[in-house]
């Protein structure tokens, strides 16, 4: 199999892409996992999460990586975004890490 192209996408986003891929026929060993996964953690609908997406780009210093590492994890306060964000947790002002917060918890 060839790579043509990469996309990051949200969980919410994957769940649905595995569901209408099974609908279509029978999923392969690791995408039965994933889906399976998925189902039991993803609770947020895809709408919602590109509404967030869309608003998490606003803030100029979030990368596209990190947006999907906020929208999958929906953290609840500064020590979860921290432990989402990692080393790039430190290049945010506490405007934008409070922007981020009030963010995440008008769509979760």
């Amino acid at each position: 199999m060839d790579i043509i192209s990469e996309e990051l996408v949200p969980d919410s986003k994957a769940k649905e892409l595995l569901e209408n891929k099974e609908k279509e026929g029978e999923l392969k060993y690791e995408q039965k996992n994933s889906l399976d996964i998925l189902k039991k953690f993803v609770k947020t609908d895809s709408n919602k999460i590109d509404e967030l997406i869309a608003e998490l780009k606003k803030i100029e210093k979030l990368r596209e990586r990190q947006i999907m590492t906020i929208v999958n994890f929906l953290p609840e306060d500064r020590e979860d975004l921290r432990a989402v964000l990692h080393k790039d947790y430190s290049s945010l002002t506490d405007e934008e890490i409070d922007a981020v917060l009030k963010t995440v918890k008008r769509y979760s």
